[in-house]
């Protein structure tokens, strides 16, 4: 995405981050994570690309910048941020980011905001930008752990480039995952029944 339309959709992503913020504590001072740091998926349990190979980047501190259309850090209070990328030879790239919280129920309260940002990113795509047509989709909850939710999000601009994203938030403890896989598309290229198993599966290896 050009990027003044990832400035515009950060700037309605800050208006909605600080809206939920109210739900969200900052943690104490001083307070950190305790335990084993979660696990991320490995190239081979993304859904499978039909002609390229998953390649998987090194597990890095802080946020992802793939995340910034539809989440992102504003409003939400300092976490450990860690995220791994990774790549195909093609068009196709997918994320997962994983937040530790102080608390089971901050991180369910920080689970159900990134899904928030998820479920309202194609309204605020279209409010901020006139060029760009989007759309978004429901495609359910996963019974895995505290559990898990899919979408998807499609855009076009007036160009005719058209990009496919699937977005998923899933939670273990006072552990949230954010998973994103997206290629050049719509949605009849996007790979729902995989991505839930990858997604289940980033859940599951949490911990």
């Amino acid at each position: 995405m050009p990027k003044h339309l990832r400035a515009s959709a950060l700037t309605a992503l800050t208006v909605a981050a600080l809206a939920a913020g109210t739900v969200l504590t900052a943690p104490a001072a001083g307070a950190a994570p305790t335990g084993a740091a979660p696990k991320f998926l490995s190239a081979s349990q993304l859904p499978p690309h039909p002609s390229s190979t998953w390649t998987a980047g090194p597990v890095t501190e802080g946020f992802p910048e793939a995340l910034g259309t539809c989440v992102s850090t504003e409003g939400v209070p300092s976490y450990d941020y860690r995220y791994r990328e990774f790549r195909t030879d093609l068009d196709t790239s997918a994320v997962q980011l994983t937040v530790v919280a102080d608390t089971s129920a901050l991180a369910k309260a920080l689970a159900k905001h990134y899904d928030d940002l998820i479920r309202t990113c194609a309204d605020r795509l279209e409010k901020n930008d006139p060029d760009i047509e989007a759309e978004g989709r429901d495609y359910g909850s996963l019974p895995v752990e505290e559990g898990a939710h899919v979408r998807g999000v499609h855009t076009e601009t007036s160009g005719g480039s058209t990009d496919i994203s699937l977005l998923s938030v899933g939670r273990d403890g006072r552990t949230v995952t954010v998973v994103r896989w997206g290629q050049m598309g719509d949605f009849g290229d996007a790979p729902v029944a995989a991505f839930k198993k990858t997604t289940t599966t980033a859940v599951n290896k949490l911990y």
